[in-house]
């Protein structure tokens, strides 16, 4: 059985069917909402599914350690994610590339941008295009690529610089993250690190892994993203030694556990894969089931229980994946939500309510019937 910890009114509670129990998430008491769910629940795995839930367990992880862990939440965090030691490194962009580098695998060129003066040393040594990354951010928007010295030194500056109390007050109320806050009232800005540009295509993988041994894993070429910088929303799948390679040292280098991603450039000219990120979480391609090895939670819960593992069946023979809502938020008339497989969950007519009703009042211009005629020629009831 599955218990979720999410917001109030979050599309996870349409799940009645699949998620036994669900926990309300506050955005001002985060900590403290995932330390009684895990006190209630007793979960044998967490499986943090976003960059903020693991950032909060990690500091519910470091609060235990200093009380003594009477409770045993300390352990169970770490049992699930892997070497607490190692919590640290999954933060620091700069830090994780020479980890990788260390470990033989090919990556950019990076270090870490102190101020302007690093930045301008930095530029003179690797020019343009660079790569300017904030720590603690997800999603893309702790990400600018730099064309010339002024748009260096502008975004340089917009990164690192404290976030605006109202941007943090809206993200603690409307999104239920309260990252933002305490950095905001502290005036602390973000730390930023720099990366040489690698012109070429973008990848992802996604692993299931226990103490530091890789169990599944899937990999994909990203064929269509939000923006630049924004995530995906159409894949295609491909077997990529160098890939699985690199995540393979990585979650043994670091003792990792549960599911991590982890993204890459397959540059232009070569096809080399550079590892540039770790996303150490489940990520929206988790549940796509693609066969032998490729099943990301059959595996992960045949190591945790100790049964043998059942393989669900492949959900699609296409190679190319349109995610749902992503791709058709992005184009309702996008020609991948017919060509390829997409991703739709039909067996849960709620959830895509609740994932197509926002879409609805951004769209003004498409009707509800248009709207739904751009997901499939199936009919979802509407309420």
């Amino acid at each position: 059985m599955v218990d979720a910890v999410c917001p109030w009114r979050h599309s996870l509670t349409t799940l009645r069917s699949s998620i036994r129990r669900t926990y309300t998430h506050s955005g001002f008491s985060a900590e403290e909402s995932f330390e009684s769910a895990i006190i209630d629940s007793k979960p044998d795995l967490i499986v943090p599914c976003d960059d903020v839930t693991v950032r909060h367990l990690h500091r519910l992880h470091a609060k235990h350690i200093r009380r003594g862990n009477h409770s045993g939440i300390a352990d169970r965090i770490e049992h699930s994610l892997g070497l607490a030691e190692n919590f640290p490194i999954l933060y620091r962009r700069a830090d994780f590339i020479q980890i990788a580098k260390e470990q033989g695998i090919r990556t950019p060129a990076a270090r870490d941008i102190a101020d302007e003066k690093d930045l301008r040393d930095w530029l003179q040594q690797h020019g343009f295009p660079t790569v300017l990354k904030a720590d603690d951010t997800s999603a893309g928007e702790g990400v600018r690529i730099v064309e010339d010295q002024s748009q260096a030194q502008k975004a340089f500056a917009l990164l690192a610089k404290p976030p605006l109390v109202a941007r943090a007050l809206k993200r603690a109320l409307i999104d239920q993250d309260s990252s933002l806050v305490r950095r905001s009232l502290l005036r602390s800005g973000a730390h930023v690190s720099a990366q040489s540009f690698v012109g070429g295509r973008e990848a992802t993988s996604l692993v299931a892994c226990w103490k530091g041994k890789v169990l599944a894993s899937l990999h994909f070429e990203v064929l269509n993203k939000t923006n630049a910088t924004g995530y995906s929303t159409v894949l295609r799948f491909v077997e990529n030694a160098e890939m699985e390679s690199a995540a393979d040292k990585i979650v043994r280098r670091l003792g990792l556990s549960g599911i991590n991603g982890f993204d890459f450039i397959l540059e232009a000219e070569t096809g080399n894969a550079y590892l540039i990120e770790i996303n150490p979480r489940a990520t929206q391609i988790g549940h796509l089931t693609l066969g032998p090895g490729r099943d990301i939670p059959g595996a992960l819960f045949s190591c945790v229980t100790g049964r043998p593992i059942q393989e669900a069946a492949k959900v699609t023979d296409k190679d190319v994946v349109a995610l749902f809502p992503q791709e058709w938020k992005r184009d309702p008339h996008s020609c991948y939500l017919g060509s390829g497989y997409h991703d739709v969950p039909w067996s849960e007519p709620e959830l895509i309510r609740a994932c197509v009703r926002p879409q609805r009042r951004q769209w003004k211009s498409f009707t509800e019937k248009e709207a739904s005629r751009g997901l499939s020629p199936a009919r979802v009831s509407r309420s």
